[in-house]
């Protein structure tokens, strides 16, 4: 049978299509009033496109100025500081915005929202504190 083209060749398609993961739960997003600041949660067992390292939950927030880093309380162990943050930036979405004085609580983790920047805590006592100024964790 002709082609398209009129050449005669024939050509076999095969469609393969990955198994959908399903009952995962989906992300979850928050920004400081700067907009200077986001984060995104995603629950233990991941989402369909996305499974954080020993299988979540993960808590990751970025910052956007002076230079761009980034800072990520996995399950258990002290936060991950990447300072040097190269690529695509994905920070931050427009809402919601986790006002100055407001507490924002999932899964294991606690974020409180500051003028003078971001404290994040896991169940366990780690933390992370992002601000204009710095970046650390313990």
């Amino acid at each position: 049978m002709p082609t398209a083209d009129g050449s005669g060749a024939t050509t076999q398609q095969t469609e393969t299509q990955a198994e959908p993961r399903t009952g995962l739960g989906t992300q979850e997003e928050f920004v400081t009033p700067t907009h200077n600041i986001g984060c995104v949660f995603t629950p233990e067992g991941g989402t369909a496109t996305y499974m954080p390292a020993g299988g979540g939950p993960e808590l990751s927030c970025d910052r956007v100025e002076p230079v761009y880093a980034r800072a990520t309380l996995g399950r258990s162990g002290p936060p991950e500081i990447d300072r040097n943050v190269t690529g695509e930036a994905s920070c931050c979405s427009a809402n919601p915005v986790l006002e100055y004085g407001d507490v924002w609580r999932r899964g294991p983790f606690t974020c409180a929202s500051a003028r003078t920047g971001l404290t994040c805590t896991r169940d366990d006592g780690h933390s992370m504190f992002i601000s204009r100024r710095r970046i650390s964790g313990n």
